[in-house]
């Protein structure tokens, strides 16, 4: 079926046909306009998506693993103009786009080259002749995924959904619709059938008809807290499967015997990539008092090198922040954590979404900085008497997404990785995400697991067979 598509240097604006109209987040200036897809063109997708399911489940690894494996070198390819339009339309600087796009490409080769391992039937002992385990396809998983990685977090649950003989049903962020389009368009172009994975552009009241469909046999949600607990609700209600990576508010705990110089530089770097608008970015740093200060200078002054601009200026180290909400947002968050008693250490200019650095002292649980998600280049500098306090503020959190520890006591910080309640803890090293490895979190930063076997294994059938003779 016809879809609108980006054209990211001449755009035709007609107010008589415009249901959504995105922007470029660093100039406000128009980019591109779509229409908003009815329930009829919905179902016919719906449609299309049961047909090629009927196809695909009978693929073998062999194709399946190729067609992956020229995705990836289509985007390795393309990796200019995708960059532009990942820059474009949410706002960050070109050399994350590009990685950005590189690492989407690693995702498709990693399962194209992983996956019919990963889902091998396994043999159980039991006191029949034969017996074990299948992992076979479920049908179509339905993925609603955010604009700060508008096209990775697309690939992380396209590349092993795909892989495992599912289709897909993608409902992108607005403001990255171009992008999504992009990534229909990057696999037919590999050879995927029609229909394997399809965009919808849509509202919210239509998330709940594609949800219930039944060819819909479970949901990938990646945003906020209260998204995820609506798609969650929806989910059970209609019997689907659900994998929710949600917020997080991850503790950056750094200890007296650190190398507090590469502490600072890689808390910088994981605070303010993506300009501070990454879900699993260090937001509270919990620093040992005896090192407190001197952290802090260093965190700063590294802090003070950002450039902060046009996203396709190579000269420039932060973007924007991808709309005017969300500065709204973090302005509010700002001026209630101020209100309650922390103190502003070091504050760039800001022009719209264009939000410069923000860092933050004598932050305390009970604050806003502290308790809440801060989805923004806002870094709050906390305070712990010792490792053992520096534990405890960490758990203060509803939130378990990730933390990131750094100390030269290898025991001891084996010790504190098992006390920290996060999915995912890293030593010495920023947390992110890697196609080897389980990624997601626990409490409210949701369940399931994406990446890795176990991230293949999420939206499959695992059916028992047992053969007596």
């Amino acid at each position: 079926m016809p879809k609108s598509s980006v054209n990211l240097f001449r755009i035709n604006l007609n107010p008589k046909t415009v249901n959504f109209l995105s922007t470029n987040p660093y100039n406000q200036q128009p980019l591109a306009q779509y229409a908003l897809m009815n329930v009829q063109q919905v179902n016919e997708i719906l449609a299309i998506s049961q047909q090629a399911f009927d196809k695909w489940k009978r693929s073998s690894f062999t194709r399946r693993a190729h067609l992956l494996e020229k995705v990836a070198d289509l985007l390795d390819e393309q990796i200019e103009i995708l960059s532009k339009l990942i820059s474009l339309e949410m706002g960050k600087p070109l050399a994350e786009s590009r990685s950005e796009i590189r690492k989407c490409a690693s995702v498709c080769r990693f399962y194209a080259g992983k996956g019919e391992a990963f889902l091998a039937p396994e043999k159980i002992a039991t006191e029949a002749e034969d017996s074990g385990v299948y992992f076979e396809p479920t049908g179509c998983v339905f993925a609603i995924m955010p604009w700060n990685f508008p096209f990775w977090q697309v690939f992380r649950y396209a590349a092993p959904c795909l892989m495992a003989g599912n289709v897909c049903l993608l409902k992108h962020a607005p403001t990255v619709t171009g992008c999504a389009l992009k990534i229909e368009e990057l696999l037919l172009a590999a050879g995927f059938d029609e229909g394997v994975f399809q965009t919808v552009i849509i509202d919210l009241d239509l998330v709940e008809p594609i949800i219930e469909a039944s060819i819909i046999s479970g949901v990938a949600f990646t945003g906020s807290e209260a998204g995820g607990a609506k798609v969650a609700a929806l989910s059970a209600k209609h019997l689907k499967k659900v994998v929710l990576e949600l917020g997080g508010s991850d503790a950056f705990i750094v200890l007296a015997d650190a190398d507090l110089e590469k502490a600072a530089q890689m808390g910088v770097l994981s605070r303010m990539v993506n300009s501070g608008q990454a879900c699993n970015g260090a937001k509270r740093f919990i620093i040992e008092r005896s090192v407190f200060e001197q952290f802090s200078k260093l965190f700063i002054a590294e802090v003070s090198k950002i450039r902060q601009g046009d996203p396709l200026d190579p000269a420039i180290t932060m973007g924007p922040l991808s709309r005017l909400d969300l500065v709204a947002n973090l302005e509010n968050q700002l001026v209630r954590t101020i209100a309650d008693g922390a103190h502003i250490a070091f504050r760039g200019p800001s022009n719209g979404c264009n939000i410069s650095p923000i860092v933050l002292t004598g932050v305390r649980p009970g604050m806003a900085a502290f308790d809440e998600e801060t989805f923004g280049p806002l870094a709050a500098l906390i305070i712990a008497e010792d490792a053992a306090d520096a534990v405890r503020l960490a758990n203060l959190s509803r939130y378990g997404l990730a933390a990131s520890l750094w100390s030269a006591d290898k025991e001891k910080v084996k010790a504190m990785v098992h006390e920290l309640e996060a999915g995912n803890v890293f030593v010495n090293a920023v947390v992110r995400s890697d196609s080897r490895l389980p990624f997601g979190g626990i409490k409210k930063s949701g369940y399931g697991r994406e990446l890795s076997k176990y991230g293949i294994h999420e939206f499959v059938n695992i059916k028992t067979f047992y053969i007596e003779s």
